[in-house]
């Protein structure tokens, strides 16, 4: 049996979806006002954002992505679950 996951995981990962949401919409937004320098700065604010959460949550819990998009640790605790989409 695994053992519960701290409160703040699940608050780490609730800040990368928002991000992740953020930034769908903005791209959406983007695609049909590529001129609103106003929303590609907001983009690339959250874009930053999204990245730093990133490291922050691989930092203290594992890999996010696999193939290249997330760095590999010592023990390689890719296989280490449970994975982001599991919970």
């Amino acid at each position: 049996m695994q053992e519960p996951l701290p409160q703040e995981y699940y608050e780490l990962l609730e800040d990368l979806q928002a991000a992740d949401f953020v930034l769908v919409e903005l791209t959406l937004y983007l695609d049909t006002h590529p001129w609103d320098l106003a929303a590609i700065n907001q983009f690339n604010q959250y874009a930053q954002y999204r990245q730093q959460a990133k490291v922050t949550f691989e930092s203290k819990f594992g890999p996010l992505q696999q193939y290249g998009n997330s760095y590999a640790d010592e023990k390689w605790s890719w296989n280490n679950s449970p994975w982001p989409w599991q919970v």
